[in-house]
């Protein structure tokens, strides 16, 4: 690899060989990718027993990574799903500059990026320069880092209990509702669970006296200390009852105790009253990130294609 140079490759093990270090050292900033290369990384060792290694590693269901080397060290890492959508680690204008360049010399298009919001700009820019192709704002939202937990007083009835298997009904159709209520596509169901980003997560139900699950949150798999809260959901008619910050403050302490040294979340700046609410709690603003999709004209087309 030549110094200052972006490599791209298909192979896992590569790249965690080579990335693994860095990706873990920024570990609230970087949970995103570290999250999904996990569950990239479980998925494969799963299926490895069921088809032969290729020679020089495995493709990992087609996503590239990449990785930016500079002075013998990685100081960005970036991977590209089958869906196109290219997510990064935070980038210095220069870099977003070389990947965009990178990435159309190399063809092939993208369907949008995700990042923390400085760096989108800079690499939507740069691949608009590159390619032509416009970009479109999507999603919006704000990293915060559990500082000093502080659960909601008083709380309200019920309490919070993990989910078993005899709850997988009930989850699937929470889960349903909050990937519509959030416009993901496709919606979560039961012929979709088991390949969601939602499968692998440990989930907690608030439940009133009762027994009635009011509302969900699930964790991420701790990586490096980090553990993400995502999703937190409770059905409209039930919302307004304290039920969600009970329960994000019991699965926030439950990571703490398991050892977690960074517990995050994402919250939207376009919901004040769950971003009060999780400020409450103790959570603290660390960066907005964004998403935006590349639009395709003919001319853009061509260019990024070469």
């Amino acid at each position: 690899m030549r110094p200052d140079s972006w490599h791209l490759t298909e192979d896992l093990d590569d790249f965690l060989a080579r990335a693994g270090d860095f990706l873990r050292s920024r570990p609230a900033l970087h949970n995103t990718p570290l999250t999904v290369i996990e569950e990239l990384r479980t998925r494969e060792r799963r299926n490895r027993e069921l088809r032969p290694r290729r020679a020089g590693g495995y493709s990992a269901d087609g996503t590239v990574f990449g990785l930016l080397e500079a002075a013998g060290e990685v100081r960005a890492a970036c991977y590209r799903p089958p869906s196109q959508r290219l997510t990064l680690t935070p980038l210095l204008p220069e870099q977003a500059d070389s990947l965009a360049a990178h990435l159309a010399a190399v063809g092939g298009p993208l369907t949008g990026v995700l990042a923390d919001f400085h760096t989108v700009t800079a690499f939507a820019g740069a691949w608009q320069r590159r390619t032509g192709a416009e970009s479109v704002p999507g999603w919006r939202a704000c990293l915060h880092r559990l500082g000093t937990l502080t659960p909601p007083e008083p709380p309200p009835e019920g309490r919070g209990r993990l989910v078993g298997e005899q709850d997988r009904d009930q989850l699937i159709r929470l889960c349903g509702e909050f990937s519509a209520s959030v416009g993901e596509v496709p919606a979560v169901d039961a012929g979709t669970w088991a390949g969601s980003r939602f499968a692998g997560r440990r989930f907690t139900f608030w439940e009133t006296p009762d027994g009635a699950p009011v509302s969900m949150a699930a964790v991420t798999s701790m990586i490096a200390g980090m553990v993400r809260v995502d999703p937190v959901y409770t059905p409209a008619h039930l919302r307004g009852r304290g039920y969600a910050g009970a329960l994000v403050a019991e699965v926030s302490r439950a990571a703490q105790a398991e050892g977690a040294t960074d517990v995050v979340l994402f919250a939207d700046p376009a919901n004040p009253t769950s971003t009060a609410l999780y400020r409450r709690i103790g959570y603290v603003p660390v960066a907005d990130f964004a998403a935006c999709a590349f639009s395709f004209s003919r001319a853009a087309d061509r260019t990024a294609t070469g």
